[in-house]
């Protein structure tokens, strides 16, 4: 927004706060001054800056091309006066490509400068370094997903064992006066308030009260609110777990909205989550994405929303009493009382507590676990070029260019990776396609298997002494003797779950022999019948369904 004497641009970033920028403090004549700000402004909206980081950036570099302008012999009054050579003094003079873009792309929305020999100079393309960041070596990221593990793990079991201890002293476990008594009322103080009695300090946090002090065992993090509550360490141990699993940047991360169990858990109870994550792209609208997150084991995606919920819940309840609405589900204890540095960006602290993670408090983490740093960065372009080989909170273009192909972890592998796929491609497409039929509905004569329908017994590719068939329930799928309806579709979606799981628990020799064919025609499966179809499916799991699968995985249904 550019104030009425159009010299003060104000910045309204995605929470509705302001940051202002006074073009007139810059060393240039007033008009260049209001021509920058009003070029600056029309940045200054939702869909082009989102954020006060945007704004800031921009600002430091026109700050530093009107200072280098105001240097030359003779400086331009406004931008009708701008020439080649002033571009091409900037350019030499930015020290980096991104400063030089960053003013390049704002001088190119003025009409003036749309003609001649300085929109010439504008339009020379600048090289942009290629990142420096790459991927970790798969041992290097299991060590640090290994960290974040204990460290996580070790704080949960904390909260857990506190929480039950809470839960003693509700029902009236212990003796009032009794050492044991007093522990379980501090714990209810922070639960309900976050903090303990302390002496009155008008500059800093007070004592902690002695009747609390002395059945506690002192005044230190760990035997007062830690006993409850996250540190910023143990947050961004969390946020490292969310990274690695979900493949989401800070700035998902510091926004994440608390996930909801879906209402219908199907009859085995295990919660099913719906994670809302806002996607921040260029662009006039806003992106979101939601998904589905079943939490069904130790190993699963969900099981780590579980936890984190169960080791926020304490703090989600006091921010909540304190500040109705906030709905974060990335909330720590800061250990002082006072404000942080200024942040606009990131959401206000609420009391003690604080939300999301930060760049720098990443960094400590990573040097506290003998990282070089951040640990962010690599590790997300890990997940993304690696694990998931898909991009998330940006473009297909962007992944590719920007991460994919320039990784050199992904460089050499992918000789190996062509010639292998190659090879791989010719062998399955002879012997692991799908056989079986897709059809409307079951088929009247059509006799039930494990995974689909027969329509003759007697005419199998592969039959026993008998007469009938001698396969496994699994070859049903390269069966062309098979029929395959939607009825079928949730018990072979779950299937599809289960050989992705033991593709990570087992040896990869022993997975290609006994799983690779049948997961390959699932795949095949989910392909044809389409992955909206595949993931509804997976929503009406029975316990019918499970229980089949579990028998097939252990050869007991292997007829």
């Amino acid at each position: 927004m550019l104030s009425e004497n159009g010299l003060l641009v104000r910045h309204h970033n995605r929470r509705g706060m302001v940051r202002s920028y006074d073009f007139s403090t810059l060393p240039v004549a007033e008009p260049l001054q209001r021509s920058l700000a009003v070029l600056f402004a029309a940045r200054c909206v939702p869909h082009r800056w989102s954020v006060h980081a945007s704004s800031q950036s921009h600002w430091y570099w026109v700050k530093a091309f009107a200072e280098l302008v105001a240097t030359v012999q003779q400086p331009p009054a406004d931008l009708d006066e701008l020439t080649a050579a002033h571009v091409k003094r900037w350019r030499l003079g930015a020290g980096s490509a991104a400063g030089y873009r960053a003013v390049v792309q704002l001088l190119r929305q003025d009409p003036r400068l749309r003609s001649g020999p300085a929109a010439d100079e504008l339009g020379r393309r600048v090289a942009v370094p290629a990142s420096k960041v790459q991927s970790y070596a798969q041992v290097d990221f299991d060590q640090v997903k290994l960290a974040a593990q204990r460290d996580f793990r070790a704080a949960l079991q904390r909260i857990r064992r506190n929480a039950a201890y809470l839960q003693r002293w509700q029902a009236g476990a212990f003796d009032p006066g009794s050492r044991e008594y007093v522990i379980g009322e501090a714990l209810d103080l922070l639960a309900r308030t976050g903090d303990l009695p302390r002496t009155h300090n008008p500059v800093k946090d007070g004592t902690i009260l002695g009747r609390y002090r002395s059945a506690l065992g002192g005044c230190g993090y760990d035997v007062t609110w830690k006993r409850l509550f996250l540190s910023s360490r143990e947050a961004v141990s969390l946020g490292v777990l969310l990274m690695a699993t979900f493949g989401w940047n800070l700035s998902v991360i510091e926004t994440a909205e608390v996930p909801r169990a879906l209402p219908d858990q199907g009859t085995d109870g295990h919660p099913v989550y719906r994670i809302p994550v806002e996607k921040f792209r260029r662009g006039p609208r806003l992106h979101f994405e939601t998904r589905n997150v079943a939490d069904d084991g130790a190993a699963s995606k969900g099981r780590l929303i579980t936890e984190a919920l169960e080791a926020t819940r304490y703090a989600r309840t006091v921010v909540e009493e304190l500040a109705p609405g906030t709905d974060r589900l990335v909330v720590w204890r800061a250990a002082k009382r006072g404000q942080p540095r200024r942040e606009l960006d990131r959401h206000p602290p609420v009391g003690k507590f604080r939300f999301g993670i930060d760049s720098q408090t990443t960094t400590k983490w990573g040097r506290d676990f003998g990282l070089d740093g951040s640990p962010f960065q690599r590790g997300r372009r890990t997940v993304l070029v690696v694990d998931r080989r898909e991009p998330a909170q940006h473009s297909q273009d962007t992944h590719d260019r920007s991460y994919a192909l320039v990784d050199k972890r992904v460089q050499a592998e992918a000789i190996a990776v062509v010639a292998a796929g190659a090879d791989e491609a010719v062998e399955k497409a002879r012997t692991a396609t799908l056989q079986a039929q897709l059809v409307a509905g079951q088929l009247a004569g059509d006799v039930p298997t494990a995974i689909a329908d027969c329509q003759d017994l007697t005419a199998s590719p592969y039959p026993a002494a008998d007469g009938r068939c001698a396969a496994s329930f699994l070859m049903c799928l390269g069966c062309p003797n098979a029929h395959i309806h939607p009825g079928h579709h949730p018990r072979l979606a779950y299937l599809h779950q289960a050989l992705n799981g033991l593709r990570s628990a087992l040896p990869a020799a022993t997975w290609q022999a006994d799983w690779a064919d049948s997961h390959t025609r699932l795949e095949d499966l989910q392909g044809k019948v389409g992955a909206a179809v595949w993931n509804t499916a997976l929503t009406h799991i029975t316990d019918t369904d499970r229980d089949t699968v579990g028998l097939l995985l252990t050869g007991d249904l292997d007829a």
